[in-house]
């Protein structure tokens, strides 16, 4: 995959944020990048899972931001529905679980650390809305990358 997220940051240095150094890669591809679909949750997965189980991934990032008490929103099985949607990878600023399958599938997968409990009443998600991560605006539609120097996001394709 032809970019690296330092030399981003160096040739494209007014059009660039970065992510926190908080985020862990845990899924199967290390390096990936695409176009944002944004996704606030508060603690439970369902709408996420609807998200991956359902709408093809293909050139696509979800970004999902979580109210950040200790719970897991994306586990092996949305990895598998990721994976078989062909999304490029998922950033979750929050917690994931079932991390030794979850680096077996072809997706990237980040998050801000794991935690083995998942919460359990169904709450509704929210897509397509503008989110803050780490300070940095993002909004939907717009580009990220990612791979093991960190997480670039910009409001347009960089390559």
């Amino acid at each position: 995959m032809g970019f690296f997220t330092a030399d981003l940051c160096d040739n494209f240095s007014e059009k660039t944020d970065v992510l926190g150094p908080d985020f862990k890669s845990y899924g199967g591809k290390r390096k990936f990048k695409g176009q944002i679909v944004t996704v606030k949750l508060d603690k439970n997965n369902k709408d996420l899972a609807q998200l991956l189980k359902n709408q093809e991934g293909i050139g696509k990032v979800v970004v999902v931001d979580v109210d950040m008490k200790y719970f897991a929103v994306v586990g092996d099985n949305l990895m598998k529905f990721a994976t078989e949607n062909k999304y490029e990878g998922i950033v979750v600023n929050g917690y994931v679980r079932d991390i030794v399958t979850t680096k077996d599938f072809d997706t990237g997968l980040v998050a801000k650390g794991t935690c083995p409990r998942k919460y359990i009443p169904v709450q509704d998600g929210l897509f397509g809305v503008p989110l803050v991560i780490d300070g940095v605006d993002i909004n939907p539609g717009d580009y990220i990358y990612v791979d093991q120097d960190g997480i670039v996001v910009s409001k347009e394709k960089l390559v």
